[in-house]
């Protein structure tokens, strides 16, 4: 039994004259109790209660320790109830982080619901596909897709998207419309490249069960999500990308998807905060805000990206 615990048994004995009684009350064993006590004085040196056959009351010192011990109950109780006010009604400014096709289609035509659940909230939001180094820059969670790959972050799996192969008309007019995988080998992409400086990011498909990658050449490489969708609409390679941020594209022909019949692996997105970083009320409850919108936008999560509980 902890300290805390302790505590709470010695004032309930003494306001009940009883340790069967305290330990009713407490659900434990009355022999916890007495050995919680007997520890209890042990550790103080100095005896707390006078136990007779019929009654047990506080020796001259004890009775000291019992008003100490209200009143320090009593202000615990005042900060655990002032602390879940803040859990509830969280405060403050929230810094986040997130890819700009995710803020401007996902996340941030919902943000007025946020606000009306989370009023004390003020949220800075910065966009962009560079790394954030999070402890330097004061960024309390940012939201990314693929597998996390930094070890310093705790990652909570969003959503699974989506993704489809798709190219211009004008592309495809030139290069012909690829009808197998095999076709690929004749066609060009548009590369990506991250801030770290990989480019290897091959499309994929599911093949027999199995992810098969397919490294393609191209004239053109980029580092941003936007950049990577334009040069597509300019006919010059195959891009891959979750569905959702070319949907108006796809849906008026300034692009075409290709190999239907072939599934794409879906591209897993997170909220990612600091590991060695307390979990604020205000983190907690954006993040599980988050999770509703991505839900909605997605659907639920399949079995083996959630989270453990």
């Amino acid at each position: 039994m902890d300290r805390f615990d302790s505590l709470q048994l010695f004032t309930r004995i003494v306001e009940l004259s009883s340790f069967s009684r305290a330990a009713a009350v407490l659900n434990i064993p009355r022999a916890t109790a007495t050995h919680a006590i007997k520890e209890l004085e042990n550790r103080l040196g100095i005896r707390l209660l006078e136990r007779t056959t019929r009654h047990v009351r506080p020796t001259v010192d004890g009775q000291a320790f019992y008003e100490r011990c209200v009143f320090v109950l009593s202000e615990l109780d005042d900060a655990e109830s002032s602390l879940r006010h803040v859990a509830s009604n969280p405060q403050g400014v929230l810094r986040v982080d997130m890819h700009g096709t995710h803020a401007t289609k996902i996340v941030l035509p919902r943000i007025d619901e946020f606000r009306a659940r989370y009023p004390g909230i003020e949220l800075t939001a910065s966009g962009g596909d560079r790394l954030v180094d999070l402890v330097q820059e004061g960024v309390d969670c940012v939201v990314r897709a693929g597998t996390p790959r930094d070890s310093t972050l705790v990652a909570r799996p969003l959503a699974v998207m989506p993704q489809t192969i798709c190219a211009s008309p004008d592309y495809l007019k030139r290069f012909g419309t690829p009808r197998t995988p095999d076709d690929l080998a004749s066609h060009q992409v548009v590369k990506f490249f991250s801030s770290t400086g990989s480019s290897s990011f091959p499309l994929e498909l599911i093949i027999d069960g199995q992810i098969r990658s397919f490294d393609l050449d191209g004239w053109m490489a980029v580092n941003d999500a936007e950049s990577y969708v334009v040069c597509a609409l300019r006919g010059c390679g195959l891009i891959q990308v979750p569905r959702y941020h070319i949907e108006e594209a796809l849906d008026d022909g300034r692009l075409v998807e290709v190999l239907r019949d072939c599934q794409s692996p879906g591209l897993s997105v997170s909220a990612m905060y600091p590991h060695h970083r307390y979990l604020s009320p205000r983190v907690r409850v954006f993040i599980d805000w988050l999770s509703e919108v991505y839900r909605d936008r997605f659907g639920a999560l399949p079995g083996d990206y959630r989270e453990a509980t």
